[in-house]
């Protein structure tokens, strides 16, 4: 499927700043059967964007705004080839600091008692891809998806215990289930594309990825109940959101920001 994408974050002051540093994780991902076309990112005011890549081989851009401004807009336009499943490369052991990494409790994936209760019935000698469909359900199950219930600083027990989020909710849920049994997990940021005879949904999306000896990643949406198919572009991966935002920055100056993200996923 070719999909375009159109991402624009508008940063504004209510005075003006004097200057300001921003990382983006917008590019998608060349990987797992996923080609990216064509991209491009633009700010304005217009100014110098250098990248690098993060520890989880995520690329991330960056630029500063070395002058007085009340408003930043950023536009990332992606033109992306995705696969109907993703493309599994020949299986590869976990490196140490991934099976670490992804294994263990992280900012928002903690290990509670709630947690692990959630997770208990499902801790049986089942084939791990047995298990993983069954946490899948059960993740599924757990939380009804309500926008505003949440936000991006809710933790997966805090989820549970409401009962309902969207879906880096869900997906911060099912790595704490699936690392509480043992089971290697990491969050994957990304776009989803919906038809539009399809109810509306939020373009950017989140779900999860579980590693399984032998076969390696397979990929899961828990908000969904579903795994990942060609209506997907996958962006960023890491232990939970807090390694995969889309913005993060800091400015100089006393102002309140607001920050406004339209995003669209259009096939073509």
């Amino acid at each position: 499927m070719h999909l375009t994408i159109a991402h624009t974050t508008t940063f504004t002051y209510d005075t003006p700043i004097l200057e300001a540093y921003t990382e983006m994780r917008l590019r998608p991902m060349t990987a797992s059967g996923q080609q990216v076309t064509a991209f491009k990112l633009t700010t304005e005011p217009a100014g110098g964007v250098r990248r690098y890549a993060d520890r989880f081989g995520n690329e991330v851009h960056y630029f500063d705004v070395l002058m007085p401004h009340q408003r930043h807009v950023v536009t990332a336009a992606s033109q992306v080839e995705t696969a109907d499943a993703p493309a599994a490369p020949a299986p590869a052991a976990l490196s140490l600091l991934e099976a670490y990494d992804y294994v263990a409790a992280s900012r928002f994936v903690p290990f509670t008692d709630a947690i692990r209760a959630f997770a208990a019935p499902h801790n049986t000698p089942a084939d791990p891809a047995d298990r993983a469909r069954a946490l899948l359900a059960a993740v599924h199950g757990a939380l009804t998806y309500e926008r505003g219930a949440t936000d991006v600083r809710t933790s997966a027990d805090a989820a549970l215990g409401l009962g309902r989020g969207v879906c880096q909710d869900f997906a911060h849920l099912m790595l704490a289930a699936c690392r509480c049994l043992g089971l290697p997990a990491r969050y994957v940021s990304g776009y989803l594309y919906t038809r539009p005879t399809e109810a509306a949904a939020p373009a950017s999306h989140a779900w999860v990825d579980v590693y399984l000896a032998g076969q390696g990643w397979w990929a899961l949406d828990p908000t969904h109940n579903a795994p990942q198919s060609g209506h997907y572009v996958r962006v960023a991966v890491g232990r939970d959101y807090g390694d995969v935002p889309p913005t993060r920055g800091v400015f100089k100056g006393n102002a309140k920001e607001t920050l406004a993200v339209e995003v669209s996923v259009q096939s073509s």
